[in-house]
């Protein structure tokens, strides 16, 4: 198979769609179930490079989880302590703590759950059963993987009434050296990004603190290779193995870390006490409990604490979880790494940063005002790598 029909492009009026191989080889990948979009494979294939590229690097099992071509996390096969399990709702799932694959998709599906609704999966590892049970108990749209155990497939395949779409690539596929694409008419060429993210990017460390420990460079190199596939401007924070805080497609950059930082903030906040001893209603289910959650956190459009509110959600009314009490508990919070995907042109970035507990930096350096954010940095202590390598995608 050359080539593949899709219903329609982007918008539904966007007629006729597919994709093909221009030299005329076989596509790299087969449809195993359901009918991919146009959006779908955007995502699948970004996702696919994200993951493989993380496997390769560190020796882990990966996954990521993406939406509208950019991850909302990705991981690696790391175990999760129970807090964790409880605030990603995988405390029941027999097996995880033995699939190192479904420790990463744990992790990266459960860490911005909101904005993984309707996600697309990339696993970088063969789908095992504990993982595709886990899947199939979630909104998603599709997965793309190198393989699946048999009984993952048919699990996989009961989803979305039948037309759960899985996708399954040839891990030995390497694209060609120039890519092209059209906007306007116009075709944009350029070489693939074959640009390699490893320890090798963090040696020139040019803060004060010149601490930089293994789990540090692992996560560090997580929050990088995920910008390397977000949509630009984009900035990472990640710890414990797992991004935990995406800001994607912002025009300025404190806005991304702004984006990244309270998401980075809303994942600790949900593995503290009194939001896992939260009193749901059994009948609530995981979507709606995501957005209950939210709101409990963020304090955003419903106050769910609210006489006449809480009664939907909860068996009891809970006690507010204050900004005081958020406050304390995220000042506990520390060891956090983040990457950005091109320089920080202020310092009100670090600033940002450092309220979320970040103290490791890689960003490629080179604005004027370097010498403002490395002093910054060493205000707090934090340990800064530039990397030379700006990583912007589009």
């Amino acid at each position: 198979m050359n080539e593949f029909e899709l219903k329609y492009g982007c918008n539904p009026n966007q007629k006729p769609a597919r994709i093909y191989m221009k030299d005329g080889s076989e596509l790299p990948i087969k449809v195993l179930n359901g009918r991919p979009g146009y959006i779908n494979f955007l995502d699948a294939f970004n996702s696919w490079q994200l993951v493989k590229e993380l496997k390769e690097i560190l020796g882990l099992p990966a996954v990521t989880s993406f939406k509208h071509v950019s991850p909302t996390s990705a991981a690696v096969g790391l175990p999760l302590d129970e807090k964790l399990k409880k605030a990603c709702f995988v405390t029941d799932v027999k097996g995880l703590d033995e699939s190192p694959l479904a420790c990463a998709y744990a992790r990266a599906r459960g860490t911005d759950r909101m904005s993984s609704f309707g996600d697309w999966v990339a696993l970088s590892d063969v789908c095992d059963v504990t993982t595709a049970k886990m899947i199939k108990r979630e909104v998603s749209d599709g997965i793309i993987a190198p393989g699946y155990e048999p009984e993952a497939l048919e699990i996989l395949k009961q989803k979305k009434n039948g037309g759960y779409n899985i996708v399954e690539v040839d891990p030995d596929y390497v694209p060609a050296a120039q890519e092209t694409k059209e906007v306007f008419g116009i075709t944009f060429e350029q070489g693939h990004n074959f640009f390699r993210i490893d320890e090798e990017l963090l040696k020139n460390i040019v803060t004060e603190n010149k601490d930089l420990p293994e789990t540090a460079k692992r996560d560090l190199i997580i929050a990088l290779i995920t910008l390397k596939y977000t949509q630009s401007n984009s900035v990472c924070y990640a710890v414990d193995g797992q991004a935990i805080g995406v800001g994607a497609g912002q025009q300025s950059r404190i806005h991304c870390t702004r984006l990244a930082g309270t998401k980075a903030d809303t994942w600790f906040l949900r593995q503290s006490d009194k939001v896992l001893n939260l009193p749901f209603k059994k009948k609530l289910g995981r979507p709606e409990r995501d957005n209950v959650i939210d709101n409990y956190i963020n304090q955003n459009e419903e106050d769910v604490c609210a006489d006449g509110n809480w009664q939907n959600y909860f068996e009891t009314q809970p006690e507010p979880f204050t900004k005081e009490e958020q406050a304390a508990y995220l000042a506990t919070k520390t060891g956090v790494a983040l990457g950005s995907d091109a320089f920080f042109p202020f310092s009100d970035n670090i600033e940002r940063a450092y309220r979320s507990g970040v103290m490791y930096i890689a960003e490629p350096g080179g604005s004027v005002r370097d010498d403002a954010v490395i002093e910054c940095c060493d205000k707090y202590g934090i340990t800064m790598a530039f990397t030379g390598m700006r990583l912007f995608h589009h």
